[in-house]
């Protein structure tokens, strides 16, 4: 078996656990790999791999809060991913610090007996003509190049080719459940259970919306834009694009999914950490 490991960036508790995690690995017998930063944190700069190989690995381990499963996520495509929270509120990752030893131990005994409980997350794609995005576990914005007064763009959403709403807004939003926690949320969108398979299609600041609107995650939303000034689309808030105008940009789950393993974190429990 082998199990990558990687903690949050510039945190010392984190790669103090990592270290943790990395004696049960071998303790194991099992082999360990270790992103670059943490190798360096760890002072173990030989067994230093690019995250993006974390695809190869049977399971990762991610140390940190959200944003590290996120990160982790982004770069090791369908392979399952433990989280280990060191963040405040911890939707992905369920691993408390004081149980993470005994979890993965747990792990690496389910793996060599009947195989790792994995749970699936969604993600999201954008496409228009022959550009697409990079994959989304949150959600996908198409917006103007600024927010306010003065920017935003005009446009149309249809669901399954059906229209939805038209309008001039800061942008259009549509996030997965994983998602409705985050930009979504703060957007006044709802909460959607992780339980659910949906999307939200949420308008941002629009002058005549509609009221957010959550869909079958296999819907397909389209978000057209006339104004030759075109549109900006952002993944996760982090991947930018500019696309000329008029656009149409297609918004809809795409493959790998994340897969989670280890125990499930409590949805509303971590809820209340909102507040």
């Amino acid at each position: 078996m082998e199990v990558g490991i990687v903690a949050r960036k510039g945190s010392e508790r984190a790669a103090s656990l990592a270290a943790t995690l990395r004696d049960v690995v071998v303790d194991a017998g099992e082999a360990v790999w270790l992103d670059r930063e943490t190798a360096s944190a760890l002072d173990a700069g030989d067994d230093a791999r690019a995250v993006d190989a974390f695809g190869d690995c049977d399971l990762v381990v991610a140390v940190g809060g959200d944003g590290t499963f996120l990160f982790v996520a982004r770069n090791a495509g369908d392979t399952p991913i433990v989280g280990v929270n060191l963040g405040e509120v911890g939707f992905l990752n369920a691993v408390p610090p004081a149980n993470a030893a005994t979890a993965l131990r747990a792990e690496i005994r389910a793996f060599r007996n009947d195989g790792l409980d994995v749970r699936e997350a969604p993600r999201l794609a954008a496409s228009a003509g022959d550009w697409t995005s990079t994959p989304a576990a949150n959600e996908v914005v198409v917006q103007g190049e600024r927010r306010g007064p003065g920017g935003g763009i005009d446009y149309e959403v249809r669901v399954d080719g059906s229209r939805y709403a038209g309008s001039h807004a800061d942008g259009v939003l549509v996030a997965t459940p994983t998602g409705s926690t985050a930009y979504n949320l703060s957007e006044r969108g709802p909460l959607v259970h992780p339980a659910v398979e949906g999307l939200v299609v949420n308008e941002m600041v629009a002058d005549e919306g509609m009221p957010p609107l959550v869909v079958d995650a296999d819907a397909t939303v389209t978000v057209a834009v006339a104004d030759d000034a075109g549109a900006t689309v952002v993944s996760d808030g982090r991947d930018t694009a500019t696309l000329d105008g008029p656009v149409e940009v297609t918004i809809e789950r795409t493959a790998p999914p994340i897969r989670i393993a280890g125990p499930p974190s409590d949805f509303f429990e971590a809820l209340g950490k909102l507040s």
